[in-house]
């Protein structure tokens, strides 16, 4: 990818330029917390978006994408969205840029990567941060990973429509080889904690499965644990979402909500903690512990949020049932998408030949497989 990316610049500009990268991301466990004020716990991946840039001497940018083949050019200036997609993104973190105060002049740009498309990995967010942070090594800004993962958030509020929280960009430029990241998404304050699993690999698999219900079913789950927290406000000060509320809190007006409103809020309350847990055992080198939280996530999310699907119910099943493996979930929104799975480098080929193969004979076709590995957050190449 680096090579093609080096041929499009020179073939293009005519020049050269410098060279940065941003990678997807994992989250280990922590779903449906974010917006509910609560704990994550993603890592930086070896799967990432390559960009090189050269100032230009003009108020014009240039933009050149790899993967589709396509150009783009827009001013600095200019107050028109792009109409690509792709080109929406750059253009976004140049005006969010542009809102700090900071001084954005022309550039040529060509980028592309080889994190997989549609497995919840967040290229979005690696083309956001490698972008911003491209832009403010290019031109002398000084911009804060911080600030560059509050741009990535708003460049998506802002120019391509979606509400997203701060984890994917932040992840995505916080990141550190073999280490996770258990982020407060109240205070934003992080700790980095070891994920150098000895004897063990990380490999998603790909229901393929489409998240057709993910974003009416996302609004529904938000307004339920809005509803519970409503139900505790009227009996307790000083509540303000999910992560102020305890289970004795929660069951002491159960009564008073709906039982479906009460296994929503249940599952937050016990996800929170199960991040919490398994940032401890990861401490203690106890990964047995965290892959039975990551089990525990999915029960969770299967059956108390309601946000998984058969396909993905049965890649979590099969792998809780293999002996090689310690941990398993589904990862991301639900409804379709990926588990993501922990499993003993020794039994890695019999597990993906056995469950490919089941897979392929309940839903008549296989999973995709995706192996990664826990890396560095966005930087100069």
């Amino acid at each position: 990818m680096i090579e093609k990316i080096n041929d499009a610049f020179k073939k293009y500009y005519g020049s050269e330029g410098e060279l940065y990268t941003s990678p997807g991301r994992v989250n280990i466990i922590g779903e449906h917390t974010d917006y509910n004020f609560g704990y994550v716990l993603p890592g930086a991946i070896d799967k990432a978006i390559y960009a090189k840039i050269k100032p230009n001497g003009e108020r014009n940018c240039r933009i050149y994408s790899v993967d589709y083949n396509d150009s783009a050019e827009f001013s600095v200036d200019s107050n028109e969205l792009p109409k690509k997609q792709w080109g929406q993104y750059i253009y976004g973190v140049i005006k969010e840029i542009q809102k700090l105060g900071k001084r954005v002049e022309g550039f040529d740009f060509a980028f592309g990567g080889d994190v997989p498309l549609g497995a919840g990995l967040s290229s979005s967010a690696a083309l956001e941060s490698v972008v911003g942070f491209a832009i403010s090594e290019a031109f002398g800004l000084g911009l804060s990973r911080f600030q560059l993962a509050k741009v990535g958030q708003m460049c998506e509020h802002n120019y391509v429509g979606v509400r997203c929280g701060i984890m994917d960009q932040f992840a995505s430029l916080f990141g550190q080889k073999d280490k996770v990241i258990q982020l407060d998404c109240r205070t934003l304050d992080y700790k980095l904690y070891p994920f150098n699993l000895e004897g063990y690999k990380v490999v998603l698999l790909d229901s393929q499965v489409k998240h057709s219900l993910a974003s009416s079913e996302y609004n529904v789950r938000r307004a339920q644990c809005e509803e519970g927290v409503i139900t505790i406000q009227k009996h307790v000060n000083g509540i303000e979402s999910l992560r102020d509320v305890n289970l004795d809190m929660l069951n002491t007006y159960k009564n008073e909500m709906e039982e479906i409103v009460y296994r929503r809020c249940k599952f937050v309350i016990d996800e929170n903690q199960r991040v919490l847990d398994a940032c401890s055992a990861l401490e203690k080198g106890d990964s047995k512990t965290m892959g039975e939280k990551m089990f525990g996530s999915h029960q969770g999310l299967s059956k108390d949020y309601e946000v998984s699907c058969p396909e993905l119910d049965f890649l979590a099943e099969y792998a809780k049932n293999y002996e090689g493996v310690i941990g398993s979930r589904m990862m991301g929104g639900g409804f379709g998408g990926c588990t993501i799975n922990i499993v003993k480098e020794s039994d890695y080929d019999g597990f993906i030949h056995q469950i490919t193969d089941r897979y392929n004979s309940q839903f008549g076709r296989p999973p995709r497989v995706i192996d990664v590995v826990i890396s560095d957050g966005a930087r100069k190449l």
